[in-house]
């Protein structure tokens, strides 16, 4: 009898989840052939380490940029299409600023402005890095954080806001009109092809024992990365103002009964979400070494991806789910051409859902 009901038990949690218990098994053979290929020396521990560095490092930048619009969706209430385009408008300011400090006296300014578009200004003459420029570097840093403030709260003020009192699919449709605005003001202004921005040689630093390089811009970018994420922490935890945004998240007309001033609370939220972002866009050139009036749409779903991956609401899931589509990518193309990265990323998110639908971090609203 005992046999018999555990038989009927186990066969109604497989017929319930299995799903799961599929995606479970696939996993499992993912890590077998992985060990194999380690054993047999198909793949090495270097290609491994190198793969993972590779997707935290794109992982950190997803996060950092899925912050601001984590925060915008979970206190406004509306997904912010213009959100990568933010990113895009801050790798160019902050280029430009480093481009006209690097090339000065040396190089015309018109043609440093174009960050080597046409004219005698490109990757090669100018020789900006964080370590052949370093205050030319920070000086566009600080100015693309500044210029994605000030955007973001300039479009606040004439789009977002006069719609206030509308639904989120209006601002939504709002926001696609942005996007596509700013991206073609950054293709008519600095034209439509990738371009190499930074230049020189780059010093290394080399992990013991598993030989794994890492270059001077991806540990400036793992740094300053990490500092603004526990600047983040700090703000929504030890802040009155982090505090104030953390009770409108949770419940906007309780807020407002309880005198919280929410457009102020919208304004800081849109100075922190803009300026993260626009920081994110300055550092993934730094560390790609090329700008492209597309970047920030072609990072956007991933950056979607990721906000919905770690429960939309949650500043933390947006870093946790940064993360884990960064390392998803890299980690495929052990079996995947590098064509089907970002298809392999949506994946992993997508199987994620279906066994957790809210989210890695369940929905919280908070951070």
């Amino acid at each position: 009898m005992k046999m018999g009901e555990a038989y009927i038990q186990g066969k109604q949690i497989f017929v319930e989840r299995s799903l799961e218990i599929g995606i479970i098994l696939i996993g499992a053979l993912l890590i077998f052939d992985l060990v194999s290929k380690l054993i047999s020396g198909t793949v090495t521990g270097l290609t491994l380490a190198l793969f993972l560095k590779d997707g935290i490092v794109i992982g950190l930048i997803i996060g950092l940029a899925g912050i601001g619009l984590s925060m915008t969706y979970s206190i406004l209430n509306f997904a912010n299409f213009a959100h990568g385009d933010y990113l895009t408008a801050g790798a160019f300011a902050g280029w430009v600023t480093t481009y006209l400090i690097a090339g000065f006296g040396r190089i015309p300014a018109g043609d440093l402005f174009l960050v080597g578009v046409t004219g005698g200004a490109d990757a090669g003459s100018v020789g900006a890095s964080a370590v052949a420029t370093p205050m030319a570097v920070l000086a566009g840093f600080v100015v693309a954080v500044l210029f994605g403030v000030g955007l973001s709260l300039a479009i606040d003020r004439i789009v977002y806001r006069p719609m206030r009192g509308q639904n989120a699919i209006a601002l939504l449709i709002a926001s696609i009109g942005v996007a596509l605005a700013l991206r073609y003001i950054f293709a008519i202004v600095f034209g439509t092809s990738r371009t190499g921005v930074t230049g020189g040689t780059l010093p290394t630093y080399t992990v013991p024992v598993i030989n794994l390089i890492i270059s001077a811009h991806e540990l400036v970018l793992v740094i300053i990365v990490l500092s603004m994420m526990g600047g983040v922490h700090v703000l929504l935890q030890r802040t009155k103002l982090g505090k104030a945004m953390r009770a409108m998240a949770d419940n906007p007309d309780l807020a407002r009964v309880t005198g919280i001033q929410t457009e102020r609370v919208i304004r800081a939220t849109w100075i922190i979400g803009g300026g993260l972002t626009a920081a994110a866009g300055y550092l993934v050139v730094l560390e790609t070494g090329t700008i492209s009036f597309d970047y920030g749409w072609t990072l956007l779903l991933l950056i979607f991806a990721a906000v919905i991956l770690g429960g939309i609401g949650s500043v933390y899931g947006a870093v946790l789910g940064g993360l884990t589509i960064g390392i998803a990518s890299t980690l495929s193309l052990i079996w995947l051409p590098s064509e089907f990265t970002y298809a392999a990323a949506f994946g992993v998110m997508i199987i994620i859902l279906v066994i957790r639908p809210s989210g890695l971090f369940s929905g919280v609203t908070t951070a």
